[in-house]
């Protein structure tokens, strides 16, 4: 499991490892069973207090992310993809409601807002070398 943290940041870095999970977990980069590196290990890889890393597995743990397999350590729960990938999506939910809030406080019409959107969509795609063309067109 591939984690870092950014100091500057604004996200606490415990928030930071917490959302770094939930993603890999909602991704399938961390499967149920799977165990998650020792709170001393992920501490020294990133130079961070296992007490930060401490607090963000418990948080992981508290929201049935993660499990305590007895005498070997924590593990991805049974269920935690489905309810990871649900809190992505309501994330994503709640930023692309806050772009579409500002783009209606700054006067763009539907037209100009689907333009937008297929535009970024296309290019975001193009650079992971994918493409995307809409099967049926908007409701207008």
């Amino acid at each position: 499991m591939f984690l870092h943290i950014q100091p500057s940041d604004s996200l606490a870095i415990y928030d930071q490892l917490v959302r770094q999970v939930k993603f890999a977990v909602a991704s399938g980069a961390i499967r149920p069973g799977e165990f998650v590196i020792s709170v001393r290990e992920l501490a020294r890889d990133l130079a961070v207090n296992p007490n930060t890393v401490a607090r963000a597995y418990r948080q992981l743990q508290d929201e049935g992310v993660l499990e305590t397999v007895r005498g070997t350590g924590l593990a991805v729960a049974k269920g935690a993809p489905q309810r990871c990938r649900k809190q992505r999506l309501d994330l994503v939910g709640r930023r692309i409601r806050e772009a579409l809030l500002e783009a209606r406080h700054s006067q763009l019409d539907d037209n100009e807002l689907r333009e937008l959107v297929e535009r970024e969509l296309t290019q975001s795609l193009h650079s992971e070398g994918r493409s995307w063309k809409p099967s049926s067109p908007w409701n207008t």
